[in-house]
Parts: structure tokens; C-alpha cells; sequence
């Protein structure tokens, strides 16, 4: 006699397949030119993928150390004194991870206790929402509105409570290309200075910032750092972004927890793969160096490309995406806009919609310009013709 196979209870009931899986599927299907998911279509250095094979061949590939390789930390903390003007330790403040996505989620694991509350901003990266609620914490979503999405402190302030326990912010902004500057990180501190809370920056775009006094990242301010724990990523800033490898900074004390999650998530980053990224920030620090040059001349082309089509752009100021209004062309709302753009244009964006809780009424999609000139330049051909 047969048994109905057991069904358990979803902890995350209201999720289903993320939107970029969605519209990349899509775009497979109706072989549309994918802007939606943001990856590019172009190959990291020579030279970094030459070192991961020479450390694959000395056979490098065993566990590495849980918190990361040694060579790989001290890189970072290098670089990080280079940007910020504050060297963290590389034994007791810097954790390698599988890709950001990882050290978000440890980060907010490690911090969040059910019913301590959690303030972000909307547009948000889906992948908060979700590690929060699994924490059994509670999201207080403070809007931010275009084309500017600048924080209001003020309603900031007024969600603040005696439950608050940490807030997540996203500079270089994915999904609006928008970028806090050194008086956010002002604001924000002196919102919170006579509290408990904690601070996650997710900083993955830290290179591929625009703005002319380059990337404010929460290390640089000198109270935020001591209670915050920054988030980047190799894979942004070396175009691998298959190769999941990201890293946090963080205080001694906070990294201890972090690393509680981090080694029973995944333990370790393989090994070849660091060693390989050791290798480049030593011998090429040229390449995040000059990235914000490198997108900004993509963006350009790209902006350029569009400038006679009934698309609105709006600024860029870092990232690699562009959002574009597109009320002059049509009255769907987003999402269906985006499913008749990728079958009938053949271009492939995503909503902004998708990245908010609360209905967002305006007529914005996302556009991923990390791609060949060849590519954007045939997006942009088609983008026109709408």
C-alpha cells in the first residue's frame, strides 16, 4: 500500500523562481539579447585565469583554511588600506566566502535573533528579504524613490526602534545605480550613534563607482567600521562572476560570528580559486583600479546608443546597470512589459517592481550593460525600434 510522500512546511512560502531566473529563461526561449541578469558576456585577465590553472597543476587543491588562504586576506587587507585609509586585520577581521550571496546571508544569520528588527531600503537585492525572515527577523522597508532614491533620514529615524538590530544598505545601488556618499555614512551614524545596532554594506560594485570622489564605503568612516561588516565580491570586479568568490570585513567580534555561520555553510572557498586572486590584486591592482573607467566607457556607448529612442535614461552613477523609463512607450506595468520586450523586441531587462515589497507605481526596468560593444550596440539597435 502506498504513501503519500511527506510535504513539509515551507519556511519561505511566498517564494518561488527569482525574476532573473525567469527572464533569462526567457530570453533563452525567445532568443533575445539578455540584459536582465546581470553577468557579462566577456571572459576576467588572461593572467588570473592563467594562475588558477598554474595553482591546479602545483596541486593546490585541497580544504583551504575556513576564514580564507592567508595570501588572499592580507591582499585584501592591503588593498582595503590602499582605498580606505584603514587596514583590517587579515588573520582576525577579513573572512573569505562562496560569493557575497554567502557572506549576506552568515552576516545576517550571525546577527539577527527572531523578533529583532531589520531596516533596509526598497529597491532591495532579493537576497535580504528571504536570510532575514529565516533569521525569524522582522523587515521595516524604508522606500526610496526615484530618479534620485536618496535616503530620507527622517523617516529613517521614525522606523528606528528599541527592537532594531541591524540595517542593511546596498552602495554602489543595485537595482538603481544610485551611490551613498561620505554624508549618507554621516547621517546614518548619527541616526544610530545612541543605539544597538549593526550595519551589513553590501559594497559588491565597490569598483564600479562613477562618482567623481569615488566609492564612500562604510570602512572609511572611522565609528561606522566598529560596529559594521562590509560585503564584496570577486566576481564583480573580475568579471567571473560564476567563480562565487566573495569576501567581509569586519571587527574582530563580529567576524568571530560570522565565521560560526560561514563554517558550517560552506567551510571553505577552494583553494586554487583564491590563490589565483592572491596572485592578481598583487601583480595587477591596475584592473579595480581602472574598472570605474573600463564601465564607465560601456555606459556611455550604451547611453549614446539610446539617445533616439522613447526610453528615458536615467543617471547612472555606479554598477553596471542602467534604469530606463519607458511611460512614453507603453502602459503595462513592468513585469508584463518586460515578458512583451523580450519576446517581441528580443531584448531582455528586468522589472524594478520585483525588488520592492510595497506596490511600485513607476514605469522603470533594469538594463545590465557589462556585455561587448557588439551586444549592447544590438540591444540598443532594437531598443530603438520601440
Amino acid at each position: 500500500m502506498s504513501q503519500d510522500p511527506l510535504v513539509p512546511k515551507s519556511k519561505l512560502p511566498t517564494l518561488g523562481t527569482t525574476i532573473f531566473t525567469q527572464m533569462s529563461a526567457l530570453a533563452q526561449q525567445y532568443q533575445a539579447i539578455n540584459l536582465s541578469q546581470g553577468f557579462p558576456d566577456f571572459d576576467g585577465p588572461v593572467e588570473l585565469q592563467e594562475r588558477l590553472a598554474c595553482h591546479v597543476r602545483k596541486g593546490e587543491n585541497q580544504y583551504a583554511p575556513m576564514t580564507g588562504v592567508p595570501a588572499l586576506r592580507e591582499a585584501i587587507a592591503d588593498k582595503t588600506a590602499e582605498l580606505y585609509g584603514y587596514k583590517p586585520d587579515a588573520n582576525s577581521d577579513i573572512t573569505v566566502t562562496a560569493g557575497a550571496t554567502e557572506a549576506l546571508y552568515a552576516a545576517i544569520t550571525a546577527l539577527v535573533r527572531p523578533g529583532d528588527e531589520v531596516i533596509c531600503f526598497d529597491p532591495s537585492y532579493d537576497s535580504y528579504a528571504p536570510a532575514v525572515m529565516l533569521a525569524g527577523g522582522v523587515l521595516k522597508r524604508i522606500a526610496l524613490h526615484p530618479p534620485a532614491f536618496h535616503v530620507d533620514w527622517q523617516a529613517f529615524a521614525s522606523v528606528i526602534s528599541p527592537r532594531t538590530r541591524l540595517v542593511i544598505l546596498n552602495t554602489p545601488h543595485n537595482p538603481s545605480a544610485t551611490v551613498w556618499r561620505q554624508h549618507d555614512f554621516a547621517a546614518l551614524w548619527q541616526a544610530i550613534v545612541a543605539h544597538e545596532i549593526y550595519v551589513l554594506s553590501d559594497e559588491v560594485y565597490e569598483h564600479i563607482c562613477f562618482a567623481d570622489e569615488g566609492h564612500a564605503s562604510v570602512l572609511a568612516h572611522p565609528h561606522l567600521r566598529q560596529r559594521a561588516i562590509a560585503v564584496s565580491s570577486f566576481g564583480k570586479t573580475y568579471h567571473m562572476t560564476g567563480w562565487k568568490v566573495g569576501y567581509c570585513v569586519a571587527p574582530a567580534a563580529l567576524s568571530a560570528e560570522v565565521r560560526k555561520i560561514h563554517q558550517f555553510l560552506t567551510f571553505a572557498v577552494n583553494t586554487p580559486t583564491q590563490l589565483a586572486l592572491a596572485d592578481i590584486l598583487r601583480s595587477q591592482p591596475q584592473h579595480y583600479r581602472q574598472l570605474p573607467d573600463f564601465y564607465r566607457a560601456r555606459r556611455d556607448r550604451f547611453v549614446q546608443a539610446l539617445a533616439t529612442s522613447r526610453f528615458e535614461i536615467l543617471p547612472c552613477e555606479g554598477t553596471y546597470f542602467l534604469l530606463a523609463d519607458y511611460h512614453k512607450i507603453s502602459d503595462l506595468d513592468d513585469v508584463s512589459f518586460c515578458q512583451w520586450l523580450t519576446k517581441e523586441v528580443g531584448v531582455a531587462a528586468i522589472p524594478l517592481s520585483v525588488f520592492c515589497a510595497d506596490p511600485f507605481p513607476h514605469k522603470l526596468i533594469r538594463l545590465c550593460f557589462a556585455k561587448q560593444d557588439a551586444t549592447l550596440d544590438q540591444a540598443a539597435e532594437r531598443l530603438c525600434q520601440c
